[in-house]
């Protein structure tokens, strides 16, 4: 099964969206692995959580040697999402994995909405590049408390269920921290790597427990067919009208979300 061209594609476009949205994409990595590659739910999840992981970071190291990675940002936000990535883990043995793909496929049908949903760009990323980090580095405490609920949240949700959470980052970067789209962006791929190796390595010690076993060379294909694709994504964004991409992804995702409730009602 690991061989059939879906498979391939998926991953590609998966990578692709990634590059190209900093979001989204990773929400079908675990219906590709369950649906198409057949993997068991919790094997898919935990598996989802590496592949993104490896994915994202892929993206965001152009990004963060061009400096568009925040770092403040990912101390106030990805720091508390990597930790609240390992406690999702760690909670999800405790949660049948019927409820997690009902859960996966809510978040499925939020993404969609908050991609359908047209993002105005605060003011202040209009602004000149000296104001705006004139702006980040003078966060008030409430910036600060909200990013890291945002970030506990998103991390949570991420662990449990091994959504890469990028359609929630983007924005809380943007509308709590008044970040710029780019900044925004490759920041949201730093904390999606973060929280996603923090999520699989608490899976990794519940295999046992849970008996998870991952496929290895599931993993390894779907991983470099994905960052084929968020290498290929990262260098057309600048060409492609992102806010008309974002509508036809969220669009997609609407059957796929609600085939998904369906299937595990």
């Amino acid at each position: 099964m690991m061989f059939d061209p879906i498979i391939w594609i998926g991953a590609v476009f998966m990578g692709l969206s990634l590059g190209l949205l900093g979001s989204g994409g990773s929400i079908l990595t675990v219906p590709l692995l369950v649906y198409i590659a057949h993997e068991p739910e919790k094997a898919a999840i935990a598996e989802s959580l590496l592949i993104v992981g490896v994915v994202a970071l892929t993206g965001s190291i152009t990004l963060f040697f061009r400096r568009l990675v925040d770092l403040r940002l990912v101390a106030l936000f990805g720091l508390p999402s990597m930790l609240a990535a390992y406690f999702g883990a760690y909670l999800s043995q405790y949660v049948g994995v019927q409820i997690q793909m009902l859960i996966f496929a809510t978040v499925m049908l939020g993404a969609s909405g908050f991609m359908l949903r047209p993002i105005v760009v605060p003011v202040s990323s209009h602004q000149s590049q000296s104001q705006i980090s004139s702006i980040v580095q003078g966060f008030d405490l409430l910036q600060s408390v909200s990013l890291v609920i945002a970030g506990i949240s998103v991390g949570t949700l991420a662990g449990l269920v091994g959504v890469g959470g990028g359609f929630l980052i983007v924005p809380a970067l943007l509308f709590i921290a008044k970040t710029t789209m780019q900044k925004a962006i490759a920041t949201s791929l730093f904390i999606i790597a973060m929280q996603s190796f923090a999520g699989f390595t608490k899976y990794t010690q519940l295999q046992s427990t849970q008996e998870i076993t991952f496929n290895t060379p599931l993993i390894m294909m779907v991983t470099a067919c994905a960052v084929f694709g968020v290498l290929v994504g990262g260098r057309i964004v600048n060409k492609l009208p992102q806010a008309r991409l974002k509508k036809v992804f969220g669009a997609a995702l609407i059957p796929l979300s609600l085939f998904i409730l369906f299937t595990n009602a």
